[in-house]
């Protein structure tokens, strides 16, 4: 299991969109990952609110939901993404960075399934939700 989370959080800190977005994985095991991304005024999306744009929102997303598959106990060698459903609730508090944490509750022999939230620091209220389905790809 530690080689599987090591390869995934290497994968992840090695992918430049994920550096460039500030992604640091702080987190990973058994299905699980949590990624956060801190406030960066170039993440911006609407200039006039502060709020952070949803492409970044949906990348941490399906970067934690990548982890989370990865670090399953029957994770696969590799992981695409097949499918990700994001359903956005409110815009991201500007100032405060986003937490996504991500759970693969099921692996078959070809696709794995993922659900995922990202908050600030309103916990109680996220900022987005996520289902998907990943590739399973075995050596």
């Amino acid at each position: 299991m530690a080689d599987k989370a090591t390869l995934a959080r290497q994968f992840i800190e090695a992918i430049p969109h994920c550096r460039a977005l500030g992604m640091v994985l702080t987190e990973i095991g058994d299905g699980m990952a949590r990624i956060e991304m801190p406030y960066d005024a170039k993440l911006v999306g609407d200039p006039k609110t502060g709020v952070v744009h949803g492409g970044a929102v949906s990348a941490i997303m399906d970067t934690c939901c990548g982890a989370a598959v990865m670090s399953h106990p029957a994770a696969p060698d590799s992981t695409a993404t097949i499918d990700l459903r994001i359903d956005y609730m409110r815009g991201a508090t500007p100032g405060q960075k986003i937490v996504t944490t991500a759970h693969c509750y099921h692996i078959t022999r070809n696709v794995a399934f993922v659900r995922a939230t990202a908050v600030d620091d309103d916990a109680e209220h996220p900022v987005a939700t996520a289902a998907g389905s990943f590739t399973v790809e075995k050596s």
